[in-house]
């Protein structure tokens, strides 16, 4: 039975942070297989996630805050086995999808490691780590949700939504970073969010998100789908008030750059983008 030390540091909610790429992605598959589309959405999110996450706790072992936990225990060498166990099974119910699907994932998990793992570091290395988590996260997850969800298999997959994808994902996880520079500093890593600053930090991420808007609206309008380009500005409208707003608070005080006004920023984030892109998808779907 799993403690609940491993339970926690698995940091299963946090993939609620990370599922905004899964639906955008979908809602862009022309023919969705769904039966496909719902064995992917689990093994990202309930298995290679948490994995991902658990791994890093185990090399990290932090202290002190980090991202979706507060206050985290100490982890275990269960901790480190149930990640092993999750990424196997990971890799085989991909070979369900497709074995191209499970040969990327398997690169998707290496990746991972190797920005975790002590003896490689990726994370530590604050351009290259930051460059790995978007790519990976943002512009490879979308082309795994396409490809695996569409009925035919086309390798190709429209590099639009791989870079809207790994923007999204860059323009939001230097954020993430911004209380954590000196429990990072102290483990030897430099992040993209210390080297940027508390104001540089938050001057990135808007630059990060416009341009993400300007692709999207690209994506869409080449499309002849204004409406949806509308219907994506409205729901990104509390997550500009709420980073400006934060902004404005970090300008004055530093201190306000803290885990429960970056949680705060995640959670908005999320949800807002999470109903945007399900709301696509159910377009698509009566279109």
């Amino acid at each position: 039975m799993l403690s609940a030390s491993t339970i926690k540091l698995l940091r299963i909610p946090f993939s609620f942070f990370l599922s905004p790429i899964y639906f955008f992605a979908l809602a862009q598959v022309p023919e969705i297989d769904v039966g496909r589309a719902i064995i992917i959405f689990i093994i990202l999110h309930f298995l290679i996630y948490p994995a991902s996450n658990g791994y890093n706790s185990f090399m990290d072992r932090d202290t002190k805050s980090i991202g979706g936990l507060e206050h985290p225990p100490p982890p275990s060498r269960q901790l480190y086995f149930t990640t092993i166990f999750l990424d196997i099974a990971g890799i085989l119910l991909s070979f369900i999808v497709d074995p191209l699907f499970a040969a990327v994932m398997l690169l998707y998990i290496g990746a991972s490691k190797a920005y975790s793992y002590r003896g490689i570091r990726l994370k530590k290395l604050p351009v290259i780590g930051y460059l790995v988590v978007i790519i990976f996260q943002g512009a490879l997850t979308f082309w795994l949700v396409y490809y695996g969800s569409h009925t035919v298999k086309e390798v190709v997959v429209p590099w639009q939504g791989m870079v809207i994808c790994a923007l999204l994902v860059g323009g939001f996880y230097p954020l993430t970073q911004i209380y954590q520079h000196q429990q990072d500093l102290d483990d030897g890593v430099e992040t993209i969010s210390y080297r940027l600053g508390y104001i540089g930090t938050f001057i990135f991420c808007a630059v990060v998100y416009a341009v993400a808007w300007v692709f999207m609206a690209q994506f869409f309008i080449s499309g002849n789908e204004e409406d949806k380009l509308l219907a994506v500005s409205i729901f990104f409208i509390p997550i500009l008030v709420f980073f400006i707003r934060w902004f404005i608070l970090v300008i004055k005080d530093r201190r306000q750059a803290n885990f429960k006004n970056a949680m705060r920023m995640n959670w908005l984030a999320a949800t807002c983008t999470n109903l945007c892109f399900i709301l696509l998808l159910i377009w698509r779907w009566l279109e």
